[in-house]
């Protein structure tokens, strides 16, 4: 009887934290450079469990099965292209592709950015909207005024004399399994995954926007749907505990 808890309980588990990244997908809807996750379930395949034995050898203890269920495996954002919105202000810049930007995290990791609102930082570097600076480096003077960034990365000052001050290259993971997200559009790589760099326009890298931002690829309307369904899971599981329940009340109530 215990079993119809432990698969209850677990497909309870399992739809409470898909609930929790459909949640997090329409949260950030209007999250610029967002890309919403998706749920992976594995099922749980009941069968007898391996007990050691007094010689301290192993074998089959049917008296402790395993008792089957479902789990959440894990979650994969999905990274399809956003829509771009023109906002007109030189500050914002957009990845038209599937490269990314690197910028210089906590600790010196390297931590990934689909672009969004650029401004210099305290040090005078080109650096995110959250103060994190290109991993190019690139040093903006005081007297540099306004950015021109083209297609290929190359930033520019537009004073006088048009200085050249540096080249925004973008980045892809060789497996994008070791990629996982951050909050504000960010996502972080597994040490053990490789990046390889590209001048932006080449190598299939995708190319620079300056002047627009990439919108969220959260569609509303799938993810209501993906969260209607997610519920009815939900209660579903509930009421298998529920007629475990019932069936235990039963077996109580029995006398000779």
């Amino acid at each position: 009887m215990n079993g119809v808890f432990h698969i209850g309980a677990s497909g309870l588990q399992s739809q409470q934290r898909a609930l929790e990244i459909t949640a997090n997908n329409i949260a950030n809807v209007n999250t610029a450079g967002f890309k919403r996750s998706e749920v992976r379930f594995a099922e749980l395949v009941a069968g007898p469990s391996t007990s050691i034995d007094a010689a301290g050898g192993a074998g089959a203890d049917p008296s402790q099965a395993m008792l089957g269920g479902v789990a959440l495996e894990g979650q994969r954002p999905v990274f399809g292209q956003g829509e771009l919105k023109p906002t007109g202000a030189a500050s914002d810049l957009a990845i038209k592709g599937e490269g990314f930007i690197e910028l210089l995290g906590p600790s010196g990791r390297t931590v990934l950015w689909r672009g969004g609102a650029l401004r210099v930082n305290a040090d005078g570097l080109l650096a995110a909207d959250n103060g994190m600076p290109l991993k190019a480096m690139i040093t903006v003077p005081l007297e540099a005024g306004a950015l021109a960034i083209d297609t290929g990365g190359q930033v520019r000052s537009t004073g006088q004399d048009g200085e050249a001050l540096g080249r925004i290259d973008l980045v892809r993971p060789r497996d994008m399994a070791g990629v996982s997200v951050l909050s504000d559009g960010l996502y972080a790589i597994a040490d053990e995954t490789q990046l390889t760099a590209s001048v932006a326009g080449e190598d299939g890298a995708g190319v620079l926007i300056q002047g627009a931002i990439e919108a969220s690829n959260v569609e509303l309307s799938a993810e209501m749907i993906a969260l209607l369904m997610t519920q009815r899971a939900y209660a579903a599981n509930a009421q298998i505990v529920q007629a475990g329940d019932q069936l235990m009340a039963i077996a109580n109530g029995l006398r000779r």
